[in-house]
């Protein structure tokens, strides 16, 4: 069991995730910013590993508006020594990447050309682990998307289109059930028709639900993983009081967070704290993790 937490490091003084207006892009400019943002990379992996978090989820913004046709920049051979390096990194200290696409990432969209542009978003996106030279552990994780007036048409658009992906593409991705839409049921329809792995998220999992208890959805979602897909994923957080249902908290809630390693106990997973003082709650969690045999904080 891995513990991490996504995209941002708040204590390094740097962000992996600069960009620019699309109206300002030049090839040079695109070249700076990837260039600044893997060495703000590198410096949060380094982080990490000092501290024993080996789970990171890395920004979908690395390279800015790789996936749009306006990129012109050959971003793959210009920094595809940094990225093996990185890779090469990560291999060493038992370290595990994930990525993320934001929500208009939608592969059960009826409209074709949302379609396309997701699939070319997640064609970067496996590029980036690709050049890394990371295994299929490594994922790339997606909700399954709308609903679009009809649920069951959705499921069948989505099944249809995973189909139909390149292999590369197929081999890294992951779905997570929703807090509105899609539930853990739904995500594991999904699988039977097609293979992919299914996140557990326990907050949406709490909020969008069939009454199944934590252990008994980790019973069925861990075995929805095979060896080469590595431990299953758990994306962890919980409810922020007095904010609207589905606020993620601020910092960690030690006692929920402790009930909830004990609840799972039976299941290794990797965890990943969708947490908003990132790093911090992920070094506490560690903390309050001390002692349980399924913690791996250093690996060599």
């Amino acid at each position: 069991m891995r513990i991490g937490y996504p995209c941002i490091n708040r204590t390094i003084g740097c962000i992996p995730s600069k960009t620019f207006r699309l109206a300002s892009y030049s090839d040079e400019r695109l070249r700076a910013t990837v260039a600044a943002n893997l060495a703000c990379l590198q410096k949060i992996l380094q982080f990490n590993v000092e501290h024993g978090l080996l789970f990171l989820r890395i920004t979908s913004n690395i390279v800015p508006f790789a996936s749009h046709k306006i990129c012109t920049f050959p971003w793959q051979e210009h920094f595809s020594d940094i990225l093996r390096e990185l890779g090469d990194y990560c291999r060493h200290h038992g370290f595990r990447i994930s990525m993320h696409p934001d929500q208009f990432v939608l592969l059960n969209a009826p409209d074709a050309g949302v379609l396309e542009r997701s699939i070319a978003e997640l064609a970067y996106q496996t590029a980036v682990l690709d050049l890394m030279g990371l295994d299929r552990a490594t994922k790339v994780q997606i909700h399954i998307g709308g609903v679009y007036g009809d649920k069951a048409a959705s499921m069948d658009r989505f099944v249809e289109n995973y189909t139909r992906l390149d292999p590369a593409i197929q081999a890294r991705l992951v779905i997570e059930n929703d807090e509105r839409l899609y539930s853990v049921a739904d995500c594991r329809a999904i699988h039977d028709r097609t293979g992919i792995p299914v996140i557990l998220d326990t907050f949406h999992h709490a909020l969008n639900n069939q009454g199944e208890p934590l252990a008994d959805v980790l019973s069925v979602l861990t075995k929805t993983w095979n060896n080469n897909d590595g431990l299953p994923m758990v994306d962890y957080s919980s409810q922020q009081e007095g904010k609207r249902a589905g606020a993620h908290v601020e910092h960690i809630v030690p006692e929920d967070f402790c009930q909830f390693l004990d609840n799972s106990r039976l299941y290794d997973f990797d965890i990943m704290l969708e947490i908003k003082d990132k790093e911090k709650s992920a070094t506490l969690a560690l903390e309050l993790a001390a002692g349980d045999p399924r913690i791996v904080t250093r690996v060599g």
